[in-house]
Order: structure tokens, then sequence, then C-alpha cells
């Protein structure tokens, strides 16, 4: 007999598998589950706040749901009652809701509908075996849903088995329950995983809303974006990164996010603003608000606010350049530049007229030196960042199911860029002593991005937060994919020259198939069958751009989720469908309203685009988790061919 295995690991696989029967039966649950079709992944990016858009597009599945209604039904119903059953699918309690004030034939509507409900479960759980839709069944109705989606119908002795379940659910008064936990069950069977790509935070107003939802998910991985970083350095107490999360909050109009979403309490800022900027219109920090959402009466306050913590802001940067040297990041000093008695600011040699020279918080001999009241002020606030449980529970969830970069099912999933040089090299980039480039400088940004949350070290967990703040701004990362971030000029300088902020080479390069196919490489993928799937960077649709990079090979998929984009952009987000048939890229136009959803029955407009089919359909087998199930299968193997040879012996 051939060991492949040691003999000591087979008999720790006995443990679980004592004899010839159950090795047997798992072998053959697993083979079968190989020839299932693959399930459906889900790709989503830059997502920035917009809760009521994701949640929808969540509950559709990028159209996933509407193409199962018509698969199933076909022209057997109207395209209205389509539009409804869907539309009962993504809200049922609050489609419920109305139907039953308005249906005058209860009774045939709930026979009718839960009939349908019935069809389309079937058809989405067709892929899975009995035990995962067991497993996704709420508890409540799961042996009367089993029943109704394994049994046929329309074999005769069935047949009043069947009819009386769904009659007798009615009956009882149970109808409105079941109908949601059917829907809830076909939203959850529809798309098999969810891949998020970075940028769930900042600018829109439910970032939180967002967390909660993908941790009560049950199948979902995160890249990070840049700013979904700056929010992990703010849990972790960093200040500078705690700083660029309130500004922001504030210019985008999301401050009740803060207050109300994640418990932080800004009135010392707010009472601190009004007496340092009370006499200040603060003209230069205008608020970028949606005016269905935003409150004006707190147009002041907040306007204050954001240049109380702007000023804060540069100069706890100024501190963290001035103590990391290494960064590279000199020219990002502007505070000691400024001549305020002159009005101007020296720029890269340069010199520009300021728009606003009232800050009387920065002392001219020592430019970045916190004053007293907003060091109190920091530290009231580093306290509340991390003794907020609910922001807490959210970072830890980033970082548990989060990462830099993702190799998933033969594709590269990140976002931003691999940084590289003006030829087309990758960039060598040195961190702490060191110098990386590609895969390498993913894996080492991401081994101190977790040390600066996690260590106990005080020294290493300093280099850490300090590296999360680069992530979030440097010139050199990944995810950031600019030369600098001009936050000090776009707020105070007047000419646009100074706002550039010039991308990486690698959104030049991404066309070329052999730039495409070295970083594939880079990151251990085969080049003929594989993509790189990309956010952070908005497609402008309006100006005949397309996300579609290198014949297919790359996707940009940030098309505008975020309502502050979609006048650039053009459309309201790109999402990415990849089934047992291919890969499917869907724009959305922007969502109206959920009330407006369930009153019109109107679904989110979305033109959808096959951007790649295979000759024969992708099964599990053709997965990451089928290798590792047929790895499984080999080591089980070997377990029966030792229960066969005597050198283990069964259990009966």
């Amino acid at each position: 007999m051939k060991y492949d295995y040691e003999l000591k690991y087979l008999k720790s696989l006995a443990m679980q598998y004592p004899n010839i029967a159950s090795a047997s039966t798992e072998i053959i649950n697993l083979q079968s589950i190989l020839n299932l079709p693959k399930g459906t992944e889900h790709f989503l990016t830059d997502i920035h706040g917009e809760y009521e858009q994701f949640l929808h597009v969540l509950k559709n599945g990028s159209g996933s749901v509407r193409r199962k209604i018509d698969e199933e039904f076909g022209n057997t119903i109207s395209s209205r009652d389509k539009k409804s059953l869907a539309t009962l699918i993504y809200y049922p309690k609050l489609k419920l809701d109305l139907v039953e004030k308005t249906e005058e034939n209860l009774e045939d509507w709930y026979t009718i509908t839960l009939h349908r409900l019935v069809q389309i479960c079937k058809r989405v759980a067709s892929k899975y075996t009995r035990s995962k839709v067991r497993k996704a069944l709420p508890k409540d109705f799961a042996y009367v849903i089993e029943e109704l989606i394994t049994e046929k119908e329309e074999i005769q002795d069935k047949e009043a088995y069947y009819n009386s379940i769904l009659s007798t659910i009615i009956r009882i008064g149970s109808a409105s329950d079941f109908i949601i936990a059917m829907s809830n069950l076909i939203q959850r069977l529809v798309v098999d995983h969810i891949h998020i790509v970075g940028d769930i935070f900042d600018r829109g107003p439910g970032p939180h809303i967002i967390m909660d939802t993908l941790i009560n998910h049950h199948s979902v991985d995160i890249q990070w974006g840049n700013h979904d970083v700056v929010w992990m350095g703010a849990a972790s107490g960093h200040m500078a990164s705690i700083a660029n999360v309130i500004r922001i909050t504030a210019r985008y109009g999301n401050l009740d996010m803060l207050e109300e979403g994640y418990g932080i309490n800004l009135i010392p800022l707010a009472n601190f603003a009004m007496n340092v900027y009370g006499n200040d219109k603060c003209s230069c920090f205008n608020i970028n608000y949606n005016a269905d959402e935003y409150n004006t009466k707190d147009l002041e306050w907040d306007c204050r606010m954001q240049k109380a913590i702007a000023v804060i802001q540069f100069k706890l940067e100024g501190q963290l350049i001035m103590r990391r040297p290494e960064f590279a990041m000199e020219s990002r000093l502007l505070l000691d530049k400024m001549d305020l008695s002159a009005g101007t600011v020296v720029i890269e040699g340069e010199t520009y007229e300021l728009k606003d020279t009232d800050f009387p918080t920065i002392d001219p001999e020592h430019p970045y030196e916190l004053s007293d009241e907003e060091r109190e002020i920091m530290e009231r606030l580093q306290t509340a960042f991390m003794k907020c449980e609910k922001l807490q529970k959210h970072i830890r969830f980033l970082y548990s199911h989060g990462s830099m970069y993702k190799v998933y099912n033969s594709n590269l999933l990140y976002h931003g860029c691999v940084p590289l040089n003006e030829d087309g090299s990758f960039r060598e980039v040195e961190v702490f002593g060191k110098k990386y480039s590609g895969k390498a400088l993913y894996d080492i940004l991401e081994v101190y991005a977790r040390k600066g949350y996690y260590a106990v070290d005080k020294e290493e967990k300093s280099k850490g937060q300090d590296i999360l703040w680069y992530i979030w701004s440097n010139g050199n990362s990944p995810v950031f994919g600019k030369d600098k971030m001009t936050t000090f000029e776009r707020y105070l300088v007047a000419d646009s020259r100074t706002h550039h902020e010039e991308k990486n080479p690698y959104y030049t390069y991404i066309e070329k198939v052999e730039t495409v196919n070295k970083i594939l490489e880079e990151f251990g993928l085969d080049t003929e069958n594989s993509h790189i799937i990309n956010g952070h960077m908005p497609v402008q649709l309006s100006k005949g751009e397309t996300p579609v990079k290198c014949n297919g090979k790359l996707f940009i998929i940030d098309g505008g989720f975020s309502k502050a984009y979609q006048k650039v952009t053009g459309i309201a987000g790109y999402t990415l469908v990849y089934n047992s048939y291919g890969l499917r890229l869907v724009a959305h136009d922007p969502f109206v309203s959920v009330e407006d959803a369930i009153a019109n029955e109107s679904d989110i407009h979305s033109e959808s685009m096959i951007v790649e089919t295979v000759r024969q359909r992708r099964l599990v087998a053709d997965t990451d988790i089928g290798q590792e199930l047929s790895e499984r299968i080999q080591e089980l193997e070997h377990l029966l061919e030792a229960y066969r040879q005597g050198a283990i012996i069964e259990k009966m």
C-alpha cells in the first residue's frame, strides 16, 4: 500500500469518519457536490454609505431575481405580475402591508402568490444540495418549505398533499409570515457569495447600516478600500485618522451618522468650533450635501466644525509626516509654508494666494502644535471612537472578513491599483527600511495594518496605526493610487492646478495585455482564464469610458454608487455577476426610494451586458471550493484504503 498521507493524519481523520460506511458516504456526497453548477458571485464596490441603493441591489441580486422569474414563467404571466412578484420578493413585509389593505380577494391572492413563490424557490434551490438549502431555511417554516420545494406537485399522488399544505397555511392565518420567509429565502439563495471590492464608508449617510447588513450576510468577503482603512485607523485610536473621518463626514453633511449611528459625542467639537470660528462664515468649508437628506439649519454649524477639524487634521498629519520621514511626504507639510499676513502659501516652490487666512489656533512659530483645547477635544474623540462598541464590532468584521486583496475562483480582486513605474515595471516601495513591490507590497502593508489594530507592543502598534494612514493617503499606497492627496489645496487655494492628483501609471497600462498578465502571474493566477476586478476609480460612462479593460481581462466596477459621483459617471454604479454561465456586467440607474419601489413596483433600471460566456457550464469542481473538496475526497480515499488494508481499525 502506498501512503501519500501520514498514518497519524489518517487516524485523526478516522475520528470523524470511523468506518468504511461513513467515509464512503462522505466521498459520494462530496463527489456529487462537485457536479453541481457553481454558485452565483456578486461583486459590488465603492458603496460609500449609500445604503438604500446597496440594499436594493443586494435584494434583487443585480437583476438575478427578475431573471429567475423570467426563466420560470416566461410568457405564462404578464409583465405586470412579474414586476409585482419581484417587488414582493425584495420587500415582502412592506408590500404585504399594502396588498392586505387593497386586495379585494385576499385568499385567492395568497394562493396564487404562494404557488409562484414555491416555483421560484425550487428554481433558485436547484443548484444546491439539500443539505445546503436546509441550512438556509428559516427556522419557523423549515420543514414545510422543504416539503414544498422538494415534492413535485404534478405527481397525482402528491397533488392533494401539496395543495393541502398551502390551503392550511392560508386558513390558519400564517400566509403573510410564510410569504416573508419564502421571499427572504429566495433572496438568500439567488446569490451564493458577495464580494465588496472596497469603500463601504464615507460620503453617504448609512455605512453603519451597510456594515450591519454585511455582518448578517451568509457569505461575504471585503477588499479594503482607502476609505475603509482610514476608519480602521480611527477605530484603533489613531488621531490623524479620526480627524480625517470626522472632516469627511462633515464635508458630506453626515455628522448625524456619527452621532446617531455610532453614538460619537460631537458637542465638544461643535462648541469649540463656535467659540473659535463663530464670526467666520467658513465659506471655504462648504457642505457637499444632498438636498433631499440634509437639514440646512445645521449648515453654519457643520461648516465651522468642518474647518475646526480640518485645521486639527493638517496639524496632526504634519506631526506624523515629521515623525515618519521614511514616508517621504515632506511636500505635504504646508502649514509652515503659509504667510497669513501676506495671504499666501508656497507649494512646490511656487507662491499661491490663500482663500482664507483666519486661523486663530495656528501659531506661526509652531504651526503643527495643537492648542490645549484642540488636544483635549482629540483626546475625548479618541476615547469615544475606541470605546464605541458598534464601531469596534464593524471594524473587527472588516479585519476578519477583509484583506488588501483576494484571489477567488480565478479572479484577482483589489481596490485601487498595483503601483507601477512610468515604464510599467512594479514600483519598489520602502516600508520601515525594506523594499517591496507587487504582491509583497500588499502583503507587508496588510501585516502592519493588522498590527495597527491588534498589536500589544506599543511600538509595533504605532507603526501599524501610521501605516493605516499611509495606506489611506500616500502616493505609493495600492488602494490610493495617486501621487498625493490635495485636501489642503482644494479647501484653501483657488488655483485649480494645485488640486490635481496624478494617477499612478497603472491606469495607463491596464489596456496592455502584457501588463495585466504580469500582474496576474505576480499573484499566482493563470493568465488565460483569470480576470482582475478593480474598484476605486470612477468610470465616466458619460464621457465614453468603459469598465471593461484589456479585452475583458480587467474590470473597473466603480460606476458611481455614491450620489456625489453620479453627475460625473452618468450612472449609479456597476455590479458584476459571475454565475455558472459566465460574467455579466450590470449598469444601474439611480435608486429613487423604497416607497417608490413598493407603491409603483419600480425596480432600478439596469442595463445588463454579458462580458464572458463559457462553452461548458462551470461546476463546483471548477472553483476553489471544488479544489478543496477534491483534496478531501483524495484524503478519504486513502482512509478507505487504510481501513481495507487493516492499517486502521474500523469502529462499528
